[in-house]
């Protein structure tokens, strides 16, 4: 397994944790549990930290081991909507 697919595997599942304790947090948030809210905001919050590192990471790699350099997805989209 790459190391590309290992970063990318991780951040999808710190995404979907870091999704599943924001849906807790609103959850305890409606009922007026602001501790318990808080807690799982925290929790959602350090999950999305993680899976922003991953995909960094997995960018890095990528572009490295790429012939082509990577670009943002704006430049990419206006490249596109030109050639058309």
């Amino acid at each position: 397994m790459s190391k590309t697919w290992e970063h990318y595997h991780h951040a999808g599942r710190h995404h979907e944790k870091a999704a599943y304790h924001y849906h807790e947090a609103a959850k305890y948030y409606q009922a007026e549990d602001l501790e318990k809210a808080a807690h799982h905001a925290y929790l959602a919050h350090g999950h999305n930290q993680h899976a922003m590192h991953h995909d960094a990471e997995a960018a890095k790699l990528h572009a490295e081991h790429s012939d082509t350099p990577a670009t943002p997805a704006s430049e990419q989209e206006t490249a596109t909507k030109s050639a058309a």
